[in-house]
């Protein structure tokens, strides 16, 4: 009987010991895009649950950071919220897209015409004159009347996927085609807008609501958009009460897109590390139950199988 029981404990010794020798250990960096900053941060605090031998370093920096740093090797995964282009796939990029989310646009909350924009919105025609043609200079215009304030613009100084996006949005190609005064990162243009009544800018969603409360961030609110140019904002159209109907909406296709869009991990060609690619595997399965607490919107099914498949070749 005793030997029966040493024999058991021994097996289970060994198994416990192999187990260990086979658990998961290495390193990941990344860095890039604030977009999709908050969003790795979770996935990669639920891996090291389940793998603690694992160490992610994660660092913002904006989207050209991350896809420079990937290219170049600096990091395993560059964070991009941004379409990828030919010339970087050219270069060797390797591209997983992850999740999906949106820019929007945000003003001051102590905006004079806070009441006629939440009731008007804003058309994609007042964006154009307000980031490209500098037509739309006075909020009146947007407000239909009442005592003129000049507009102040605010966008991105570095190179980033919210500011092409934007660009996109507005229908043109580079994020240096937009006017107004250049800012870093995305707290920091949030915090511009806050501390300017008069001020306009752009934030990927999760920067324009707080993560614990899912409202506003405290000083700024998202500027509505009149997606039909009708003048008024729509019952249809009116979906940003909180973070959760906005993301709502854009998993429904209500908001438009751009400036909704996918989000990518890139690689200079396909990670061979196998701690990188079991992180990528279990963000693609297990860790997309994480994306709506985060703010952000699943990828559908068929997608999500795509982009497994790259894993695979």
């Amino acid at each position: 009987m005793k030997l029966g029981m040493i024999g058991l404990v021994l097996a289970a010794t060994l198994f416990s010991a192999g187990a260990r020798a086979e658990e998961l250990k290495g390193e990941i960096s990344l860095s890039g895009a604030w977009a999709l900053y908050p969003m790795v941060v979770k996935w990669a605090e639920e891996f090291k649950k389940l793998h603690p031998g694992v160490k992610i370093d994660i660092a913002a920096g904006g989207a050209g950071k991350g896809m420079a740093d990937a290219l170049s090797k600096v990091v395993d995964l560059g964070m991009v919220s941004r379409e990828i282009n030919s010339a970087e796939v050219a270069k060797g990029a390797w591209v997983l897209s992850v999740t999906k989310d949106a820019v929007v646009p945000v003003i001051s909350e102590e905006n004079p015409f806070k009441a006629q924009l939440l009731a008007r919105g804003i058309t994609k025609d007042a964006f154009k004159g307000i980031w490209l043609t500098e037509k739309t200079n006075d909020w009146s215009q947007l407000a239909g009347g009442g005592k003129g304030a000049d507009i102040h613009a605010y966008t991105r100084s570095d190179a980033c996927g919210a500011a092409q996006t934007w660009a996109a949005y507005l229908g043109v190609k580079a994020q240096e085609d937009l006017q107004g005064v250049g800012v870093y990162g995305d707290p920091g243009l949030a915090e511009a807008v806050r501390k300017d009544p008069l001020g306009i800018g752009y934030n990927n969603v999760n920067y324009a609501f707080d993560a614990k409360t899912k409202r506003a961030v405290a000083g700024i609110m998202v500027a509505p958009i009149d997606i039909d140019g009708n003048g008024k904002l729509d019952p249809a159209e009116n979906f940003y009460a909180n973070r959760d109907s906005l993301v709502q909406a854009i998993a429904e296709g209500k908001y438009p897109s751009p400036p909704a869009r996918e989000l990518y991990l890139v690689a200079s060609g396909k990670p061979d590390k196998p701690v990188t690619l079991e992180f990528l595997r279990w963000a693609l399965t297990d860790g997309q139950k994480f994306v709506p607490e985060t703010g952000y919107i699943n990828l559908p099914d068929a997608k999500l199988k795509q982009e497994l498949g790259k894993l695979s070749k």
